[in-house]
C-alpha cells in the first residue's frame, strides 16, 4: 500500500472522522490534552514515593487526600455557578491556572505535611475546572460522538505516558525529590501554557452563552440555594443515579490505585523503583492499541456489556495483584496488562453514560452537583485505604475488589440511554 493510501486510511478512520466533525473546542481541547498529561504522567509514578520520602506517613498521605476531598466538594459546589455566570471558556481556565499552575509550583518546593497539603487545597481549584471543561468539550459536539471524543481525551493523555521513562532515567542517574522539583515546575508551566492557548482559540458554547445571559443579575448566594431544588430532582432520577454510583466507586478504586500501588509494589513486592515510570508505558500501549484498533468496532451506543466485562477485567487485575508473590515481576506486568483492557472499556463509556442523562440545560451545575456529591462521597475512602494500607499494603487492592463488584451489580441493572443526533 502506497503513503498516499496509507494517509486516506487514516483520516477515514472513525475517530479522524470525529475530529473532523466536531472541529473547535472539542478538537482544540483534545489536542492541547498533552500539555496537562505529559508532566503528570511523567510525575503520577513518583508522587506518593516523593512525599513518602521526605518523611511523610502513609497516615499523613491518607489525610492529605481526605482533607483535600472536603474542599473539593466545597469547590464543585461553585464549579456549577461559575460556570454558568463567567462561562465554561474563562471557568476553565481559572480552574487550570489556580488548580495546576499554582499547585504545581508549591508541590515544588514542598518538604513537610503543611506544604503538601497547601498544594493539594491549590489543586482543588481543578473541580472547578472539571465542571467547565467537560461542558467545554461536550456542549457543542454531537452526541452520538460522545464515546469517540472521550475516547480522544483518553489518547491524549496516554500518548502523553511515553514520555514517562525519562522520570525513571532521571531518578535513577541523579535522585528522586530534585526530579520531581524541577518535574512539578516544567508541569507549572506547561499548564499556563494550556491556559493561553484556551483562550486564543476555544469560544464560549452556545448553551455557555444562554447560562450566562439567564445568571447575569442572579446573585451566587441565590444560585447556590437553588441546588435544594436540583437535589431533589437529582435524587428522584434513577439513571442519573446509577451513573454516579458508578462513577463513585471507579473515582475511589483509581484514586486507591494512584496513591497506592507505588508503595505497593516497592515495598511489599520488592521491586525497583525504575520500573514504576515503565508500568504505565504497558497500559499506555495497551490502552492505545484497544482505542484506535477494536474501540471503533463496538457499537457506540451500547453500555451496558461493555462496562460489565471492563469491570469484571478490573475484579481479575487486582485479584492478580493480590495474590502477586515478591520479586515476581511478571505478576505485576499481568495486573497492568488486564487494568489497561479494563480502562479502555470502562472510560470512555462511563464519562458518556453519565452526560447522556443529564438535562442539557442544567449541566453545568447538575453535572457539579454530582461531582461534589461523589468528592464527598469518596472523602472518608483516602483516609481508609491510607489506615489498610498501614496494616497490609494488598487491603487497599481487596478493598477496590470489593468495590468492583459492586459497580458490576449496578451496571447489571441500568437501561441503555437513548442516543440522538443532534447538538445538546
Amino acid at each position: 500500500m502506497s503513503l498516499k493510501n496509507k494517509i486516506q486510511n487514516l483520516k477515514m478512520h472513525p475517530l479522524m472522522q470525529v475530529l473532523a466533525d466536531n472541529g473547535g473546542n472539542p478538537r482544540t481541547l483534545v489536542l492541547i490534552e498533552p500539555l496537562w498529561g505529559i508532566p503528570y504522567n511523567l510525575i503520577a509514578p513518583f508522587a506518593t514515593l516523593y512525599m513518602y520520602t521526605q518523611g511523610i506517613t502513609d497516615v499523613q498521605i491518607g489525610l492529605i487526600l481526605s482533607i483535600a476531598m472536603v474542599f473539593q466538594v466545597m469547590f464543585s459546589f461553585f464549579g456549577g455557578i461559575l460556570s454558568d455566570k463567567l462561562g465554561r471558556k474563562y471557568t476553565t481556565m481559572m480552574g487550570d491556572f489556580f488548580g495546576w499552575s499554582m499547585a504545581c509550583l508549591v508541590w515544588a518546593i514542598s518538604s513537610n505535611f503543611w506544604l503538601f497539603l497547601i498544594a493539594a487545597l491549590f489543586n482543588c481549584f481543578e473541580q472547578i475546572n472539571q465542571t467547565a471543561w467537560y461542558c467545554l468539550l461536550i456542549e457543542d459536539a454531537h452526541p452520538k460522538d460522545l464515546v469517540g471524543i472521550y475516547t480522544w481525551v483518553n489518547i491524549g493523555g496516554l500518548v502523553a505516558v511515553f514520555f514517562a521513562p525519562l522520570s525513571g532515567l532521571f531518578v535513577s542517574s541523579f535522585s528522586m525529590v530534585p526530579v520531581v522539583r524541577v518535574l512539578y515546575f516544567i508541569f507549572s508551566l506547561t499548564m499556563l501554557t494550556k491556559c493561553l492557548i484556551t483562550f486564543r482559540f476555544c469560544h464560549e458554547t452556545k448553551q455557555g452563552k444562554i447560562r450566562r445571559a439567564e445568571t447575569k443579575n442572579v446573585s451566587v448566594f441565590h444560585m447556590l440555594g437553588e441546588y435544594r431544588q436540583l437535589i431533589p430532582r437529582l435524587l428522584r432520577d434513577k439513571s442519573v443515579l446509577k451513573a454516579v454510583a458508578v462513577s463513585v466507586i471507579l473515582y475511589v478504586t483509581n484514586m486507591v490505585s494512584s496513591n497506592f500501588f507505588g508503595l505497593y509494589a516497592t515495598q511489599r513486592l520488592g521491586l525497583s523503583e525504575n520500573f514504576l515510570a515503565l508500568f504505565p508505558i504497558l497500559n499506555a500501549t495497551v490502552m492505545l492499541i484497544f482505542m484506535v484498533g477494536i474501540q471503533h468496532r463496538m457499537n457506540a451506543d451500547k453500555f451496558r456489556v461493555p462496562l460489565w466485562a471492563g469491570l469484571a477485567l478490573y475484579c481479575i487485575a487486582a485479584l492478580v495483584l493480590i495474590f502477586a508473590p515478591a520479586d515476581n515481576l511478571v505478576f505485576v506486568l499481568v495486573y497492568v496488562f488486564v487494568a489497561a483492557l479494563a480502562a479502555a472499556l470502562v472510560n470512555p463509556r462511563k464519562d458518556a453514560l453519565l452526560q447522556l442523562n443529564i438535562e442539557p440545560e442544567e449541566r453545568a451545575r447538575l453535572n457539579a452537583l454530582i461531582m461534589a456529591s461523589t468528592i464527598a462521597l469518596s472523602s472518608p475512602f483516602g483516609y481508609l485505604a491510607g489506615w489498610l494500607s498501614s496494616i497490609d499494603r494488598r487491603l487497599p487492592f481487596v478493598f477496590t475488589l470489593l468495590l468492583f463488584i459492586t459497580a458490576m451489580v449496578i451496571i447489571g441493572r441500568i437501561q441503555e440511554p437513548k442516543v440522538g443526533e443532534t447538538n445538546d
